[in-house]
């Protein structure tokens, strides 16, 4: 509740379920759990409570006069502790800080942004399954239970809801006088009650809803049920939020407050963003146990001119967020619907998925030591080559290269005017880096592409590490296909290393390439890096939503990943055989390089075919690299460099 006129209301509800002219009661009757001050006199005594949070939604942190405020009230009313319940980390906090307050952790509030269709939306978060369940829940509920609407400002036509909501078995939503000043003040015509219950018999559930200020969305200030009715037996929760989600969308709201909670229970309720929050309580001899988060300050491998700017325009304010308030910021257009609305720039929660979900693959364990601060998104790993040398370089700085590789690394090197050496990986698979060479160029950034492309190979990965460990510059190392390799990831050594940065990307493995979605994990002070070098909205909201929906759809992309690896292996096994090809080099990634018999003559019978493949002599004399594809695509290539090779114009 961010309207301070709101949270004055809220608060005078407050005081009318306290029965008292001022919110004075101890923490513990407000229910405020904390390990570190359970069992103290802090929770037990009386407290002024300087907020209108304790319903659910989050309390604005307060300014230095309103503090001012708050103390000569506690000394008005004899009262030594002062408590402002459920901000925002994201606010700015100093005021309180200064005047002696101190944190005191109150979970996180969670949000279910709606974006789409209820169902849809919801199988993109929480897969197909899960839906199902909500769905069957829901419909089963419903069977048994009729759902009622009940706007607050009617509360007196229907006494049954009232003493329900406020009285009834399921432990009551509010007290009768609470509900009653809420009913009779100026937030009744955005509040409901929202009633499940038996007929003309007893309420078995009961919701309480307040519309915010804006008119996109609502607030969920209470939930309870009956758990001793039969209805019990069904998951009573997650239907009562189902339905509401449905009626919400269906009334063109755009989200659905839930109040505060544990943010893993809530994502399995489609929840979708989360925000910690803090008590901060004022009481005689107590001090924070817990600091708040430093500045990340940029990597000292930052470009001098990067650590003298911010991180550019809005997404300085990533962590804010926006969905509650009054947007009059963007000079868009509010007429032609949510696509003029500029992309979410949170993607906090994204990027713990991501981190949870893929660490969770063969070979992928690594990434469980990392955090969402190690993680920027990208517009395709590309893009995160560029981010790189523009936020980590400056003029004069060498890159090192090891071909054959990614062309691209050295294109964006010599577009920004650096220096390129090359370090050529040795053995006959191309899997060898000579580590001291590299090093004796003394590079700024060193590119590996491991597996590597395009060979497909991976070099040898005690010599990896020894190039991290002993590198005074970057190492940069690209796994674009590292999900088709049985070998494990680099990731695990982002945390040991300030100078390592492993690039990923949803293109491959994950079948998004027209999602545009790269990442890079690094230490933190190189991610701030390239926030501040990096276009603030290039994460479109149709991408975000596309990279979510594929996190939770696990098994079809290791299915799809299965039938790759095998369809490679029964591609490799005949390719040998053909009298067409010369040698094919062994994969850890999706596709085969081929060395080619008669390289120009094949790439001309493949092209009159219809069918094109990589031609990447210029990397790699005399070879082609060819993508796994499906079967029938597979099959018609096999077929095409079986055929006689077309006679050449000088023989006939």
């Amino acid at each position: 509740m961010r309207r301070a006129t709101d949270t004055a209301e809220l608060r005078r509800v407050l005081c009318a379920a306290l029965g008292s002219t001022d919110p004075v009661c101890s923490p513990v009757r407000l229910g405020l759990e904390d390990d570190v001050l359970a069992g103290t006199d802090v929770m037990h005594r009386s407290t002024l409570v300087g907020g209108g949070a304790w319903y659910g939604p989050t309390s604005p942190a307060p300014t230095g006069p309103e503090i001012d405020a708050l103390v000569r009230r506690a000394r008005e009313s004899a009262v030594e502790q002062i408590l402002v319940p459920g901000v925002r980390r994201t606010d700015d906090t100093g005021a309180l800080r200064a005047a002696g307050f101190v944190p005191v952790a109150a979970g996180s509030e969670c949000v279910t942004r709606l974006n789409g269709d209820v169902d849809e939306l919801l199988r993109g978060r929480l897969g197909a399954g899960r839906v199902d369940d909500l769905r069957r829940s829901s419909r089963a509920v419903s069977e048994e239970l009729t759902w009622e609407r009940i706007p607050l400002t009617g509360l007196d036509e229907t006494p049954w809801a009232s003493d329900a909501a406020a009285t009834g078995p399921h432990g009551g939503l509010l007290g009768p006088a609470a509900l009653k000043a809420l009913a009779q003040g100026p937030l009744a015509a955005r509040a409901e009650l929202l009633v499940r219950r038996r007929g003309d018999e007893d309420v078995v559930q009961a919701g309480l809803l307040l519309g915010s200020h804006s008119g996109r969305g609502t607030y969920c200030l209470a939930l309870a049920a009956d758990r001793d009715d039969p209805a019990a037996r069904h998951d009573l929760h997650a239907a009562f939020l189902h339905r509401l989600y449905t009626d919400a969308r269906g009334a063109g709201l755009d989200w659905v407050h839930l109040g505060r909670g544990e943010p893993d229970a809530l994502r399995a309720l489609g929840a979708d963003l989360f925000v910690p929050l803090d008590h901060w309580l004022r009481a005689p001899g107590l001090t924070a146990t817990r600091q708040s988060s430093p500045r990340v300050e940029p990597t000292r491998f930052a470009a001098p001119s990067v650590t003298t700017v911010e991180v550019p325009g809005p997404a300085r304010f990533r962590h804010r967020p926006r969905f509650d308030l009054v947007d009059l910021s963007s000079n868009t257009n509010p007429f032609l619907g949510p696509g003029g609305r500029y992309p979410d720039l949170d993607t906090a929660d994204l990027a713990r998925t991501y981190l949870n979900t893929v660490g969770e693959l063969p070979g992928q364990e690594g990434l469980a030591s990392l955090t969402e601060d190690h993680l920027i998104f990208s517009s395709g790993a590309v893009d995160a080559v560029s981010l790189l040398l523009t936020a980590l370089t400056s003029s004069g700085d060498r890159i090192c290269v090891t071909p054959p590789t990614f062309e691209l690394y050295a294109h964006f090197a010599r577009v920004l005017g650096l220096p390129v050496t090359e370090v050529p990986l040795g053995g006959e698979d191309f899997d060898r880096l000579d580590v001291d060479r590299i090093l004796a160029t003394d590079p700024r950034v060193t590119f590996l592409c491991d597996p590597n492309n395009p060979v497909g190979t991976r070099p040898r990965p005690g010599q990896v590490r020894e190039l991290v460990t002993r590198s005074p510059g970057l190492v940069v190392i690209d796994e674009a296909y590292v999900e088709f390799s049985d070998q494990p990831s680099h990731a695990g050594l982002v945390a040991e290393h300030d100078n390592l940065v492993v690039l990923r990307t949803l293109s491959k493995a994950w079948g998004l390439a027209g999602a545009r979605c790269g990442v890079a994990l690094a230490r933190p002070g190189i991610v701030e890096a390239l926030r501040r070098v990096q276009v603030p909205f290039g994460f479109t909201d149709a991408s975000q939503r596309a990279v979510r929906e594929r996190l939770v759809d696990t098994h079809r992309v290791r299915d799809s990943v299965a039938r790759i690896l095998t369809e490679r292996d029964r591609m490799a096994a005949l390719l040998a055989q053909n009298p067409a090809v010369e040698r094919v080099f062994p994969s850890q990634a999706n596709f085969l390089l081929l060395r080619l018999h008669e390289p120009e003559r094949t790439m001309e019978r493949l092209r009159a075919a219809g069918i094109l493949v990589a031609d990447v002599g210029s990397l790699v004399p005399g070879t082609c690299r060819v993508s796994v594809g499906e079967r029938s695509a597979n099959e018609a290539f096999l077929d095409a460099l079986s055929a006689p090779l077309p006679r050449h114009p000088s023989r006939r």
